[in-house]
Protein backbone atom coordinates (compact mmCIF):
# COMPACT_ATOMS: atom_id res chain seq x y z
CA UNK A 1 0.00 0.00 0.00
CA UNK A 2 1.21 3.44 -1.07
CA UNK A 3 1.87 6.28 1.65
CA UNK A 4 0.30 9.60 0.89
CA UNK A 5 3.08 12.13 0.08
CA UNK A 6 1.34 14.62 2.66
CA UNK A 7 1.84 11.65 5.64
CA UNK A 8 5.90 12.22 5.25
CA UNK A 9 7.45 15.46 6.80
CA UNK A 10 8.63 18.31 4.01
CA UNK A 11 12.68 17.46 4.84
CA UNK A 12 12.28 13.47 4.39
CA UNK A 13 10.43 14.21 0.75
CA UNK A 14 13.80 13.49 -1.14
CA UNK A 15 14.96 11.00 1.02
CA UNK A 16 14.00 7.27 0.28
CA UNK A 17 12.50 5.15 3.23
CA UNK A 18 13.69 1.41 2.98
CA UNK A 19 11.55 -1.38 3.55
CA UNK A 20 12.39 -4.95 2.71
CA UNK A 21 9.08 -7.13 1.76
CA UNK A 22 8.47 -10.69 1.30
CA UNK A 23 11.65 -11.76 2.88
CA UNK A 24 13.41 -15.42 2.53
CA UNK A 25 14.07 -16.69 5.73
CA UNK A 26 16.94 -19.40 6.63
CA UNK A 27 17.42 -20.56 10.07
CA UNK A 28 20.53 -22.12 11.49
CA UNK A 29 21.69 -23.32 15.20
CA UNK A 30 24.28 -25.43 16.10
CA UNK A 31 23.61 -28.11 18.72
CA UNK A 32 26.52 -31.13 18.53
CA UNK A 33 24.69 -32.78 21.40
CA UNK A 34 22.57 -35.13 19.11
CA UNK A 35 25.47 -36.16 17.09
CA UNK A 36 26.68 -39.72 18.77
CA UNK A 37 23.18 -40.73 18.93
CA UNK A 38 22.02 -39.38 15.43
CA UNK A 39 25.11 -41.05 13.39
CA UNK A 40 25.02 -44.55 15.39
CA UNK A 41 20.99 -44.30 13.96
CA UNK A 42 22.21 -43.53 10.83
CA UNK A 43 25.47 -45.65 10.09
CA UNK A 44 23.56 -48.69 10.93
CA UNK A 45 20.64 -47.56 8.18
CA UNK A 46 23.22 -46.70 5.83
CA UNK A 47 24.98 -50.19 6.47
CA UNK A 48 21.56 -51.92 5.84
CA UNK A 49 20.81 -50.02 2.69
CA UNK A 50 24.71 -50.80 1.05
CA UNK A 51 24.53 -54.07 1.71
CA UNK A 52 21.31 -54.71 0.16
CA UNK A 53 21.49 -52.64 -2.94
CA UNK A 54 25.32 -51.54 -3.17
CA UNK A 55 26.72 -47.93 -4.27
CA UNK A 56 25.93 -46.66 -7.20
CA UNK A 57 29.29 -45.44 -9.52
CA UNK A 58 27.17 -43.18 -11.26
CA UNK A 59 25.10 -41.65 -8.32
CA UNK A 60 27.28 -42.73 -5.79
CA UNK A 61 24.49 -41.91 -3.12
CA UNK A 62 22.87 -43.60 0.09
CA UNK A 63 19.85 -43.19 1.43
CA UNK A 64 18.80 -44.35 4.74
CA UNK A 65 14.99 -45.18 4.95
CA UNK A 66 12.90 -42.66 7.28
CA UNK A 67 13.42 -42.80 10.77
CA UNK A 68 11.17 -40.25 12.50
CA UNK A 69 9.69 -43.22 14.54
CA UNK A 70 12.90 -44.24 15.81
CA UNK A 71 12.09 -44.36 19.73
CA UNK A 72 16.20 -43.63 20.42
CA UNK A 73 15.53 -40.54 18.57
CA UNK A 74 12.63 -38.92 20.18
CA UNK A 75 14.60 -36.23 21.63
CA UNK A 76 16.49 -35.74 18.10
CA UNK A 77 12.65 -35.96 16.61
CA UNK A 78 10.93 -33.55 19.07
CA UNK A 79 13.44 -30.98 19.01
CA UNK A 80 12.99 -30.97 15.20
CA UNK A 81 9.60 -30.84 15.00
CA UNK A 82 8.66 -28.06 17.95
CA UNK A 83 11.18 -25.71 16.02
CA UNK A 84 9.37 -26.19 13.06
CA UNK A 85 5.94 -25.38 14.64
CA UNK A 86 7.59 -22.36 16.24
CA UNK A 87 8.84 -21.22 12.95
CA UNK A 88 6.10 -21.46 11.53
CA UNK A 89 4.01 -19.47 14.47
CA UNK A 90 6.74 -16.57 14.84
CA UNK A 91 6.10 -15.98 10.88
CA UNK A 92 2.82 -15.24 11.17
CA UNK A 93 1.04 -18.52 10.35
CA UNK A 94 -2.09 -19.57 11.94
CA UNK A 95 -0.76 -22.35 13.97
CA UNK A 96 -2.84 -22.06 17.46
CA UNK A 97 -4.68 -24.94 16.31
CA UNK A 98 -2.28 -26.84 14.10
CA UNK A 99 0.31 -29.34 14.72
CA UNK A 100 3.36 -30.18 12.29
CA UNK A 101 4.15 -33.85 10.92
CA UNK A 102 6.97 -35.83 9.85
CA UNK A 103 6.66 -36.75 6.25
CA UNK A 104 10.67 -37.63 5.97
CA UNK A 105 13.52 -37.72 8.26
CA UNK A 106 16.37 -40.06 6.44
CA UNK A 107 20.21 -39.63 6.06
CA UNK A 108 21.90 -39.17 2.80
CA UNK A 109 25.43 -40.04 2.29
CA UNK A 110 27.06 -38.10 -0.80
CA UNK A 111 30.33 -40.43 -1.76
CA UNK A 112 32.97 -38.97 -3.87
CA UNK A 113 31.43 -36.57 -6.97
CA UNK A 114 28.16 -36.90 -5.40
CA UNK A 115 26.04 -33.63 -5.55
CA UNK A 116 21.89 -33.14 -5.06
CA UNK A 117 20.65 -31.44 -7.84
CA UNK A 118 18.15 -28.16 -7.33
CA UNK A 119 14.73 -28.44 -5.88
CA UNK A 120 12.18 -28.05 -3.95
CA UNK A 121 9.71 -30.13 -1.48
CA UNK A 122 6.04 -30.28 -2.48
CA UNK A 123 2.87 -32.32 -1.42
CA UNK A 124 2.03 -30.28 1.28
CA UNK A 125 5.72 -29.67 3.07
CA UNK A 126 5.85 -26.96 4.65
CA UNK A 127 9.35 -27.00 6.89
CA UNK A 128 12.55 -28.65 5.28
CA UNK A 129 16.05 -28.79 7.40
CA UNK A 130 19.13 -30.67 7.48
CA UNK A 131 21.38 -31.41 10.11
CA UNK A 132 24.62 -32.38 9.39
CA UNK A 133 26.42 -35.66 10.23
CA UNK A 134 30.18 -36.00 8.82
CA UNK A 135 31.55 -32.94 7.12
CA UNK A 136 35.21 -34.02 5.34
CA UNK A 137 37.80 -30.79 4.15
CA UNK A 138 36.07 -29.83 0.51
CA UNK A 139 32.82 -31.05 1.31
CA UNK A 140 30.03 -29.87 -0.61
CA UNK A 141 28.52 -26.37 0.21
CA UNK A 142 24.58 -25.97 0.75
CA UNK A 143 22.42 -23.48 -1.78
CA UNK A 144 19.67 -21.82 -1.34
CA UNK A 145 18.01 -19.58 -4.10
CA UNK A 146 15.88 -16.72 -4.85
CA UNK A 147 12.72 -18.51 -4.98
CA UNK A 148 10.87 -14.63 -7.22
CA UNK A 149 10.57 -15.63 -10.87
CA UNK A 150 10.88 -12.21 -11.70
CA UNK A 151 13.97 -12.13 -10.58
CA UNK A 152 15.05 -15.12 -11.98
CA UNK A 153 13.86 -13.88 -15.60
CA UNK A 154 14.86 -9.97 -15.43
CA UNK A 155 17.69 -9.55 -12.39
CA UNK A 156 20.75 -7.36 -13.82
CA UNK A 157 24.46 -9.65 -13.11
CA UNK A 158 25.51 -8.76 -9.85
CA UNK A 159 28.08 -6.28 -8.94
CA UNK A 160 30.15 -8.51 -6.80
CA UNK A 161 28.88 -11.91 -6.26
CA UNK A 162 31.12 -12.24 -2.95
CA UNK A 163 28.96 -10.27 -1.08
CA UNK A 164 25.55 -10.21 0.07
CA UNK A 165 23.30 -7.83 -1.35
CA UNK A 166 19.55 -7.49 -3.05
CA UNK A 167 21.26 -8.65 -6.02
CA UNK A 168 22.13 -11.86 -4.95
CA UNK A 169 20.67 -14.71 -6.21
CA UNK A 170 22.26 -17.86 -4.22
CA UNK A 171 22.91 -17.92 -1.01
CA UNK A 172 25.51 -20.70 0.51
CA UNK A 173 26.50 -22.09 3.22
CA UNK A 174 29.02 -24.05 4.97
CA UNK A 175 27.82 -27.29 6.38
CA UNK A 176 29.65 -28.91 9.91
CA UNK A 177 28.62 -31.12 12.46
CA UNK A 178 25.88 -30.67 14.63
CA UNK A 179 24.57 -27.92 12.62
CA UNK A 180 20.90 -27.57 11.69
CA UNK A 181 19.23 -26.13 8.70
CA UNK A 182 15.58 -24.95 8.42
CA UNK A 183 13.83 -23.25 6.11
CA UNK A 184 10.88 -23.26 4.13
CA UNK A 185 10.18 -26.20 2.03
CA UNK A 186 8.95 -23.63 -1.17
CA UNK A 187 12.62 -22.46 -1.12
CA UNK A 188 15.13 -24.55 -3.74
CA UNK A 189 17.97 -26.17 -2.74
CA UNK A 190 20.97 -27.58 -3.79
CA UNK A 191 24.30 -29.22 -2.83
CA UNK A 192 27.67 -28.96 -4.69
CA UNK A 193 30.01 -31.71 -5.82
CA UNK A 194 31.68 -33.66 -3.07
CA UNK A 195 35.18 -33.26 -4.41
CA UNK A 196 36.28 -34.94 -1.25
CA UNK A 197 37.67 -38.30 -0.70
CA UNK A 198 35.84 -38.67 2.11
CA UNK A 199 31.66 -39.53 2.34
CA UNK A 200 29.56 -36.08 2.97
CA UNK A 201 26.26 -37.22 5.36
CA UNK A 202 23.76 -35.44 6.83
CA UNK A 203 20.39 -35.94 8.26
CA UNK A 204 16.97 -34.67 5.73
CA UNK A 205 13.55 -34.04 7.06
CA UNK A 206 10.73 -32.21 6.35
CA UNK A 207 7.46 -31.38 7.68
CA UNK A 208 3.68 -30.96 6.97
CA UNK A 209 0.72 -28.96 8.39
CA UNK A 210 -2.63 -30.66 9.97
CA UNK A 211 -5.37 -29.57 12.16
CA UNK A 212 -5.00 -30.14 15.53
CA UNK A 213 -7.95 -32.57 16.05
CA UNK A 214 -9.38 -33.01 19.68
CA UNK A 215 -10.40 -36.24 21.22
CA UNK A 216 -13.74 -36.58 21.18
CA UNK A 217 -15.55 -36.14 25.16
CA UNK A 218 -18.24 -38.55 25.94
CA UNK A 219 -21.48 -36.63 27.06
CA UNK A 220 -23.28 -38.65 29.67
CA UNK A 221 -26.09 -36.61 28.63
CA UNK A 222 -26.58 -37.49 25.31
CA UNK A 223 -28.42 -40.50 25.15
CA UNK A 224 -27.52 -42.77 21.89
CA UNK A 225 -30.14 -44.54 20.00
Amino acid sequence: MLKKIEDIPVEQKDKLTLEAHFATPIYTLFKPEYLDVVQNISKKRLKAVKKEKGLNEHYPVLMSDNFFDDPSLEPFVSFVGQTSWNILNEQGYAMQNMVVQFTEMWTQEHHTHSLMEQHTHRFGSQIVGFYFLDVPPDAPRALFYDPRQGTVQGSLPEGNPDQLSFATSVVNYEPKPGLFIFTNSWLAHSFTKNISKKPFSFVHFNLTVAPNLQPVQADPEVEIV
